[in-house]
């Protein structure tokens, strides 16, 4: 029996070297590994991933947290960055490279980390300044001078006041006066109001009268300013800010002799306008998972992006040539819908899942991810509570991460353009099905449908619409044809989401909370694991008979139960009817006499044998 014990110990030691190598080799890659090569092309560099992490997590903590406690935090981040960092000045052996690479990027993580909570307490000391704070809690009437950050969005629901068309804006109030006393700030506010609210353009200086009141919970904006006034404009917006809107404005009237249906959706699909969106059309994309075709999201900005690539490396162009003329590009599309934190981060998100997919360095892609998300937190720390925020990197996450994985699972001979078409979609679905079951809990159980069946139609929209509202200025006869043949592709992307919301069981219900989350969470593994058999149907059959095999000789190395008698003692247990169980078999006749009662048998009497005369 010693001699054995080796050799069963031995595998399993040699399994968790493996494992561990594995994870060390991932997480720490050495310096012989920078080789340029086929596996480190594909490897998973996750080096980045904690300082990530981590800067989130500050950044979620700023909104909740106090000036005091954020301090405290960051005191205690900076106190642990500096102690690694002391650790890695300290190791000097070359043979231990992987250690002072990880303290290295533990260190930075902590950096970094330390940092985002310093802006996040910087905001909450003006948050809880006393004088800010008590006009916010004691809901005070004032008026305020703000500066517009953001491009309005229509609100659904109706005010008290019993208002239907009511406005959101982003803006930063720089002075609240109340009692004729004048505050000073830089404070994050949301102004509500009404129908004159929806033309205010980024960078306005606007005067505004109104209530203050408190945020929601876990909000970045100090206060909610409902405006009792019509904005009156102090400093004119740049003429660079006001460019791009008065350019959407100018695409969606040159739109308006479509349809209904592409008339509405196609602003929507190309600048983000959705104002024109027919009700019965935006909710049936809501219906099947539609709605980021009519926002700027990362797909908008990669197939942009896409195309000046295609066409500048079709003009023999070099690579970094070819990438910095799409990269201007790019800068520009931005520019014309209007430089918003969702679009820039729409934009960032988009070129590193287009540079990660077409580059062939999936692994460098949750690199760059990382690398983006850091800067983008750093820059604007609102965004690590916005649920837009979250489901764009989970989207690119998926496209970076499984999107290669799904599109390999496909045949050699099925066509690259079938497999992305399916591919992308999934891969993001997966990864977003779980928070968005938390924001809105319902299924939608042909979202994957019809994102592979409109793919085709958003390229030619996106492109030819875009192209469309760059000539308006210059040549508007051929703008109006590329309109035409923008809405043409528009109006299939309608037919389908009206067709799929139509189909029985488009929407049921998902459970709320936590439970629906999970539940998501096992439907996309399954999911997965149903598309990995679809696409391997040898190696599935194979599994099934060698699980088969496997169940079998299982089930014949179970030692044999032996079937013992019932007692009296196992009362109350799961006991084996024994036919025989020693008494005596023979029972009574009926009787013919149906008016004479029979005698109950006792127990553990036996009936005696009647005698026939």
């Amino acid at each position: 029996m010693p001699s054995q014990s080796p050799s069963r110990a031995g595998p399993a030691t040699t399994l968790g070297q493996k494992i561990r190598a594995d994870i060390r080799r991932r997480l720490l890659p050495d310096e012989q590994d920078a080789a340029p090569s086929e596996s480190n092309r594909r490897r998973t560099d996750l080096r980045l991933a904690p300082a990530a992490l981590l800067v989130w997590a500050a950044t979620v903590a700023g909104p909740w947290l106090t000036p005091i406690g954020l301090l405290f935090i960051w005191g205690s981040l900076a106190a642990c960055a500096g102690v690694l960092l002391a650790m890695v000045l300290r190791r000097k052996s070359a043979g231990r490279h992987w250690r002072r690479s990880f303290l290295t990027t533990l260190t930075a993580a902590l950096m970094l980390a330390a940092a985002s909570t310093a802006h996040s307490a910087v905001s909450s000391a003006q948050r809880h300044d006393d004088q800010v704070a008590g006009l916010i809690a004691g809901r005070a009437s004032v008026v305020v001078e703000a500066e517009i950050t953001g491009s309005p969005r229509a609100l659904k629901t109706p005010g008290p006041s019993g208002r239907d068309e009511r406005w959101a804006v982003g803006a930063v109030a720089r002075s609240l006066t109340s009692g004729g006393h004048v505050t000073h700030a830089q404070l994050p506010v949301v102004i509500i109001g009404g129908q004159e609210w929806q033309h205010a353009g980024t960078g306005q200086l606007l005067r505004v009268t109104g209530k203050l009141r408190p945020p929601d919970p876990g909000r970045v904006e100090a206060a909610m300013l409902t405006a009792s006034s019509p904005p009156a404009r102090l400093a004119p917006a740049q003429d660079w800010q006001q460019a791009p809107a008065a350019l959407g404005k100018r695409f969606a009237s040159a739109s308006a002799w479509l349809a209904p249906d592409p008339k509405g959706l196609l602003p929507g699909m190309v600048t983000g306008d959705t104002g024109g969106l027919d009700e019965g059309l935006e909710t049936a994309m809501k219906t099947v998972g539609l709605t980021h075709l009519t926002a700027v999201s990362g797909a908008n900005c990669s197939l942009i992006l896409g195309a000046l690539l295609l066409a500048a490396r079709s003009l023999r162009l070099a690579r970094f040539p070819a990438a910095a003329v799409a990269l201007a590009g790019l800068g520009l599309f931005v520019l014309m819908v209007g430089p918003d934190a969702s679009v820039l981060r729409a934009s960032l998100m988009g070129a590193i899942a287009l540079a990660s997919l077409a580059g062939g360095r999936a692994g460098r892609g949750l690199s760059f991810l990382c690398l983006a998300v850091i800067a983008l937190l750093l820059v604007e720390p609102e965004l690590g509570v916005s649920f837009g925020f979250l489901l764009s990197v989970l989207a690119t996450l998926g496209i970076i991460v499984l999107g290669r994985c799904v599109m390999g699972w496909f045949p050699a001979n099925a066509p690259r353009w079938a497999a992305a078409a399916v591919a992308v979609p999934l891969s993001a679905q997966v990864l977003c099905g779980p928070v968005i079951v938390v924001l809105q809990p319902q299924f939608s159980t042909y979202s994957l449908l019809a994102n592979v069946l409109v793919a085709p139609l958003v390229a030619p929209v996106t492109i030819l619409g875009t192209a469309a509202v760059t000539l308006l200025p210059l040549a508007p006869w051929l703008a109006t044809f590329l309109i035409g043949a923008a809405g043409f592709f528009a109006g299939g992307v309608a037919a389908v989401a009206r067709f799929t919301a139509g189909l029985p069981g488009a929407a049921p219900p998902w459970p709320e909370g936590v439970f629906g989350l999970l539940t998501m969470l096992l439907f996309s593994v399954v999911t997965l694991l149903s598309v990995w058999m679809a696409a391997h149907p040898a190696r599935t059959i194979k599994l099934v008979f060698a699980a088969h095999a496997g169940t079998v000789r299982l089930l014949d190395r179970l030692p044999e139960v032996r079937l013992r008698r019932a007692s009296p003692a196992d009362h109350g247990r799961l006991r084996l009817c024994n036919l025989n169980s020693g008494r005596n078999h023979q029972w009574p006749l009926p009787s013919n006499d149906r008016r004479r009662p029979q005698p109950m048998r006792r127990r553990g009497e036996t009936w005696p044998l009647r005698r026939s005369s």
